[in-house]
């Protein structure tokens, strides 16, 4: 992935908002999170953005990006480093903003940044890390803060706190690194009590990367090794016999109580062949079809954005979030709850939105102007 010229130092006048679009990133939804970049960067509108791409590298380097969405997009792109680096000083909203330095060179200011995108997904990004960071420095930010990006990210403590608050999960079990090394016929043990087919998930990972469905407890210490490659911490979730279906959810203005979408669902052409998993979802998507909105009857639609609602205000989310059910015809269940979740134009999440009446250029508009609403800080 080339990396931009040094500009010289922003002086626009124009009263446009700068935006600071951030992608890359160290976790293994790099890729995806490229691809999510180039959508934005394709969509937002530059009559009212000045936009600024910071990549940065599996290795955490943050640097300028050439502002061209083509050689981000096809699920494969990779951030390099450069001779210079962008910082993030800490401190007072006052500051001088991001500053482009290389070494042996006197640093290059470029200008403040009203408003933060940072479309990461995963570890060191999605997590709550970055969301920490920025709000040190003092920085707007879309989406979720530290604590519900955290929460979000760890499918065990996310399960932990939305059954806190008497909302549907479905059965599962925890198995921490020290746990399999120490006491791995324990660990078993819970698995097996679960029944199966069983999901063996890294606790911190998304995009479906490094889960494996298993039917066979034979099979489980394999899938747990193959989840502990991408997070050392592993969840098993019993197998749910339902429809998968998703919510969109964005934030309120003010107090305002949060806007869920229609419900969408993903549809296997052929479940018996495997899952949703990271092949389906952004290399090959013939197998599989969103519909929106889902074929629920009614009551179950409203019951699907009342627990979408619910679990976002649980979490404490800003911003957006998906949410993941499953739909067993007799009950809605909770998946999961996605605080920065895929956001190409061909995701569903800005599919659901559109579905409710309003377009991707306008969702990017809308989540820049929530975050532009609050302040960095307790809130």
């Amino acid at each position: 992935m080339s990396t931009a010229p040094a500009p010289a130092p922003f002086a626009d006048a124009s009263g446009k908002v700068r935006v600071a679009v951030v992608f890359g990133g160290r976790s293994g939804e790099h890729a995806v999170s490229c691809a999510t970049a180039a959508g934005v960067l394709r969509a937002i509108d530059r009559e009212k953005y000045d936009v600024l791409p910071v990549g940065i590298t599996r290795a955490g380097e943050w640097v300028l990006v050439a502002d061209d969405p083509a050689p981000l997009e096809g699920g494969r792109a990779e951030i390099t480093a450069a001779d210079a680096q962008v910082l993030v000083p800490l401190g007072d909203s006052s500051s001088t903003g991001l500053v482009l330095a290389a070494k042996g060179e006197v640093p290059q200011e470029l200008g403040k940044v009203d408003v933060v995108l940072p479309l990461l997904h995963g570890p060191f990004g999605e997590d709550g890390t970055l969301q920490g960071l920025l709000e040190m420095a003092g920085v707007r930010y879309v989406g979720s803060g530290v604590l519900a990006s955290a929460v979000g990210m760890d499918k065990h403590y996310m399960k932990v706190v939305l059954a806190g608050h008497g909302l549907p999960v479905g059965p599962y079990a925890v198995i921490s690194p020290r746990t399999w090394h120490t006491d791995k016929a324990r660990a078993l043990d819970s698995v097996a009590s679960l029944g199966f087919p069983v999901f063996v998930k890294p606790a911190r990972a998304g995009s479906s990367l490094g889960i494996s469905k298993v039917d066979r407890l034979e099979d489980v210490e394999a899938a747990v090794v193959e989840a502990q490659r991408h997070d050392p911490k592993v969840v098993v979730e019993a197998g749910i016999d339902g429809r998968e279906i998703e919510c969109a959810v964005l934030e309120g203005h003010g107090h305002a109580a949060p806007r869920t979408s229609v419900p969408g669902e993903i549809v296997l052409d052929d479940p018996a062949s495997g899952f949703y998993d990271y092949e389906t979802k952004y290399l090959d998507t013939a197998p599989l079809t969103m519909v929106a909105p889902a074929d629920l009857p009614e009551d179950v639609a409203a019951k699907v954005r009342g627990l979408a609602a619910d679990a976002f205000e649980a979490l404490g989310c800003e911003g957006l979030a998906r949410v993941d059910f499953f739909y067993t015809g007799t009950s809605v269940i909770i998946n999961e709850v996605n605080t920065m979740p895929g956001f190409t134009p061909f995701s569903m999440y800005p599919l659901l939105w559109e579905k409710s009446g309003l377009s991707y250029p306008e969702l990017i508009d809308e989540l820049i102007a929530l975050a532009r609403e609050r302040d960095a800080g307790l809130r």
